[in-house]
C-alpha cells in the first residue's frame, strides 16, 4: 500500500499518529498548507520546511487547466516540478463543483464545467480525475465528490451523497498506480445523510477517509455536531482528514473528535489581506492604530516576521503595497498554525489536550487587541 497509518497514542478520542508516505513520514495531527497552483503562494519550499511543513496540497482542477498535467508529468511529477520532496496530497477538484457553480452542470457521467481562465469546457469523470492525479504523481488522491452548498435541501443532499458513492466505487475501481485514494464524506448537516455516506464509503475499503462539505457556511457548534455524528463511523485503523478547515479553534476541536489531517487557504489569503493570527484572534494591521505600534505582531513568537519587525513597519509595507508584508504576514500565519499542530500533538502526547482546549477558550474570550477583526 502506498500510504500507511499507525495510532501511537490517545488521549480520550484524539490521536497521535503516524503517516508513512512514498515521500516521508508525517506525524499527526498535521495542518497541510495549501498550494492550490504548485506553490504555497509567496513561500519556497525551503521556507516552508523551515517554519515545520511536513505535507503540502495541490489541485488538480486548476494543474489541470494551467500549465498542464502533461506538462507537469514530463517534469517528472509535481514533487520534481515544484522542487518539494516531501509528501503531496491532491484534491480531486470536486471543492470546485461547489465554489465554481455558475460554471459548471452535473450529469451522471461527471462533471462539466467551463474554465475560469478562457471559457473553455471540460468534462470531469470520477475516471479522469484519477488518471489527472496519477500523473501528478501526488502521494494522496481524492476521489471526484459532489459538495452540496449550504443550506441545501434534503432532496439536493440525498442526491449528492449518491452521486459522491457511486462516484467514489468508479475512481476505486480505475486506479491503477501505486497512489493512496481517499473516500470523502458527504451529507451536508443531515445526520442519516452523514451516516449513510460513511456506511457506504466505509464498505469501499478506501485507505483513508475524508470529511467533506464542511465550512462552507454552516455556524460552528453545526460543524462540530456534524463531526460527532460522522468520524465515529470512520474506521478507527485509518486517517482521517477534514477538508478546508483551518482556523485554530476548529483544528483544535476537530483533533479532540478523532480527526488527524486538516488543509486551509486561511493562513496564506488572510496574510495577503493584511491579517495576522494571534492567540486573541485576527489582526488587521491596516488599521491605523498600528502606525506607531513598535511591538512584534505576537509578543513572544518566535517566527521570522515577529522576532525582526513592528507592527508599525508591516503596517508601512501593507498600506503601501509592497509584497514584503504580504510575505512576512504569510509566514507568520503559517508559523503559528504548524506550531499550534505540534503544541496539539505534545498535548496528545502527555494525554493533556484538555487543558489545551481550555486554555484556548480562554484566550478567546479575553479582551481581544484593538484592530482585531473576530476569533481566529
Amino acid at each position: 500500500m502506498a500510504v500507511r497509518f499507525e495510532v501511537l497514542k490517545q488521549d480520550g478520542t484524539a490521536r497521535l499518529g503516524r503517516l508513512y508516505t512514498p515521500h516521508g513520514v508525517v506525524d499527526t495531527p498535521v495542518f497541510m498548507p495549501v498550494g492550490t497552483q504548485g506553490a504555497v503562494k509567496a513561500m519556497t519550499p525551503e521556507e516552508l520546511r523551515a517554519l515545520g511543513a511536513q505535507m503540502i496540497l495541490g489541485n488538480t482542477y486548476h494543474l489541470y487547466l494551467r500549465p498542464g498535467t502533461e506538462i507537469i508529468r514530463e517534469a517528472g511529477g509535481l514533487h520534481r516540478f515544484m522542487h518539494w520532496d516531501g509528501p503531496i496530497l491532491t484534491d480531486s477538484g470536486g471543492y470546485q463543483v461547489f465554489s465554481l457553480a455558475p460554471l459548471r452542470r452535473l450529469t451522471a457521467e461527471g462533471v462539466i464545467f467551463r474554465s475560469h481562465l478562457d471559457g473553455s469546457e471540460h468534462l470531469f469523470t470520477p475516471e479522469k480525475v484519477v488518471a489527472l492525479q496519477e500523473a501528478l504523481g501526488s502521494d494522496i488522491a481524492m476521489v471526484l465528490d459532489e459538495c452540496p452548498p449550504y443550506p441545501a435541501s434534503r432532496e439536493e443532499v440525498t442526491a449528492a451523497v449518491a452521486r459522491t458513492t457511486a462516484w467514489a466505487a468508479r475512481s476505486l475501481a480505475a486506479q491503477s498506480a501505486a497512489q493512496a485514494l481517499f473516500g470523502i464524506v458527504q451529507g451536508g448537516v443531515y445526520r442519516d445523510l452523514r451516516e449513510q455516506s460513511a456506511r457506504e464509503l466505509v464498505a469501499l475499503d478506501f485507505p483513508g477517509y475524508a470529511i467533506g462539505g464542511l465550512s462552507v457556511g454552516e455556524p460552528k457548534e453545526l460543524m462540530y455536531q456534524v463531526l460527532d455524528w460522522t468520524v465515529p463511523l470512520l474506521p478507527p485503523e485509518k486517517p482521517r482528514y477534514l477538508m478546508g478547515v483551518g482556523h485554530p479553534d476548529d483544528i483544535i476541536e476537530a483533533v479532540a473528535r478523532g480527526v488527524d489531517m486538516f488543509d486551509c487557504v486561511l493562513p496564506t489569503r488572510l496574510g495577503r489581506h493584511g491579517g495576522a493570527l494571534t492567540p486573541f484572534g485576527r489582526l488587521n494591521i491596516r488599521n491605523a492604530c498600528y502606525a506607531r505600534d513598535f511591538s512584534p505582531l505576537v509578543p513572544g513568537c518566535g517566527c521570522y516576521a515577529c522576532q525582526n519587525y513592528s507592527r508599525a513597519y508591516l503596517h508601512h509595507l501593507v498600506r503601501a503595497g509592497e509584497i514584503l508584508g504580504l510575505r512576512l504576514l504569510t509566514t507568520h500565519n503559517l508559523h503559528f498554525l504548524l506550531k499550534l499542530t505540534a503544541e496539539i500533538r505534545a498535548a496528545v502526547a502527555r494525554g493533556e489536550l484538555g487543558l489545551l482546549r481550555v486554555r484556548w477558550r480562554v484566550q478567546g474570550e479575553a479582551l481581544t487587541e484593538p484592530g482585531e477583526e473576530g476569533s481566529a
